[in-house]
């Protein structure tokens, strides 16, 4: 159990997160920069050409938000709007199937939880690694701990 990584421990697709921050920084800069050299727009063209790149990084910075935070109690889940907070016992399964574009967490309801936060897009062999050690400690938590998956 000594592969397992220390608690608490946060997953989240890096890269994808940086091309999305950088993206976002990019767009804004940019569409700020040709609103102000567009002289002859007037100024509530510019400020509508500022909105409109906050608006897009509000996407982009929706889109980076996702991850899963493991720790001693249980796994939060942070999707891109929804937040769910799960304890270990309610994880029977965490799967990342080929061609799959995320984990998914089988849970004790009968339900499956899409965990984002583990994303094969930019970084697939850091996903696997990451599913891999998030599986372990559901499974470790579970058996360590028997009494909560039945309790």
């Amino acid at each position: 159990m000594s592969d397992l990584p220390d608690l608490p421990v946060t997953f989240r697709p890096g890269s994808t997160r940086a091309v999305l921050l950088t993206a976002a920084v990019a767009i804004l800069v940019v569409i700020t920069a040709v609103a102000m050299l567009l002289k002859q727009l007037s100024p509530a063209e510019r400020l509508s050409f500022v909105v409109t790149a906050l608006l897009l990084d509000a996407v982009l910075l929706l889109l980076a938000r996702p991850k899963v935070v493991a720790d001693e109690d249980g796994v939060t889940v942070v999707n891109l709007t929804n937040k769910r907070r799960l304890e270990w016992a309610e994880i029977l399964q965490v799967t990342l199937r080929p061609g799959d574009p995320w984990v998914f967490l089988n849970l004790s309801d009968g339900t499956s939880l899409p965990a984002l936060g583990i994303q094969p897009g930019i970084a697939k062999q850091r996903a696997i690694a990451d599913a891999r050690a998030l599986r372990a400690l559901a499974e470790a938590r579970s058996v360590a701990d028997p009494e909560r998956r039945h309790g």
